[in-house]
């Protein structure tokens, strides 16, 4: 059995299918990590969706903020942009099916491997969280996703404030946290006040601020931590990061890495993909 994660999809199918088959996928043997963002500027969202019902349990992922904003589209908290490209799901036949999928979907993951563990997440995990700290937040969200709260909170998770953590955060000060650091955290201070301004490389960060994995004293050092969100970075594999999305919606590849006898041996793999759309079109 191989052990791998792959990077932002964003409604690629085609490059999915074809990367599944370079790296010879199989449902009976293989697991795949899909770290979010599945959805959305790519052409058809609903393959892509459709391909993971099918390979559940084979296929397992986790929900970025495409994935979420499709959910607010879809109860007409948000109306769908120009760069959207939600349609192949918002009107299809079997649509309430792929919605359902994809509440049933968590923000954060782990797996132990040659007694490692790996933990998943779209976009960043605060510097104060532990990564048990980090799976008990994406619990809290699971929840609501799957409740009769859903329409309430899909209204209330948008916004950039409060920016950082505190543990007597309650209410929706505190899933909006949650959501923004597990969905679109890329810079923060060293105090871990989270910036959602700039969108640029690691090493162009605004002053004050660092990459989040950059920030002193972060509880999860040591722990290997793989992530999507950030195509800026152009990839990134470090002894303790593993950053996976290269832009595949852009023009750029889509990328996997497959896991060996440990989570140090580690191998590339990528497919080059059709531009879907242009950079800040």
């Amino acid at each position: 059995m191989a052990l791998y994660c792959i990077g932002d999809i964003q409604g690629c199918d085609s490059a999915l299918g074809r990367l599944l088959d370079e790296i010879g996928f199989s449902a009976s043997r293989d697991t795949v990590y899909l770290l979010g963002d599945l959805v959305n500027r790519g052409p058809d969202s609903a393959a892509v969706l459709r391909r993971c019902i099918a390979n559940d349990g084979a296929l397992r992922s986790l929900l970025g903020n495409h994935d979420l904003h499709l959910l607010a589209a879809a109860h007409g908290v948000r109306k769908p942009s120009k760069r959207d490209t939600l349609a192949t799901v918002l009107e299809a036949s079997d649509r309430d099916a792929l919605l359902r999928w994809v509440c049933e979907q968590p923000l954060a993951l782990a797996h132990e491997h040659a007694g490692e563990r790996l933990l998943m997440v779209h976009a960043g995990v605060l510097p104060a969280w532990s990564a048990a700290d980090t799976l008990a937040r994406a619990d809290e969200i699971a929840a609501v996703l799957r409740g009769p709260g859903l329409p309430h909170f899909l209204q209330a998770m948008y916004g950039n404030t409060p920016d950082r953590w505190d543990d007597s955060l309650a209410g929706e000060d505190r899933l909006r946290v949650i959501v923004n650091a597990l969905t679109r955290l890329r810079f923060c201070s060293p105090q871990g006040a989270m910036d959602f301004e700039s969108s640029e490389s690691a090493s162009a960060a605004p002053d004050g601020l660092l990459p989040w994995f950059e920030a002193p004293g972060r509880r999860t050092a040591g722990t290997l931590i793989a992530f999507g969100h950030w195509s800026t970075l152009g990839g990134l594999n470090r002894s303790d990061l593993l950053g996976l999305d290269t832009g595949c919606v852009w023009g750029g590849c889509l990328s996997a890495v497959r896991f060996g006898a440990t989570l140090a041996d580690r191998e590339l793999l990528q497919v080059h993909c059709e531009q879907a759309q242009a950079p800040g079109a």
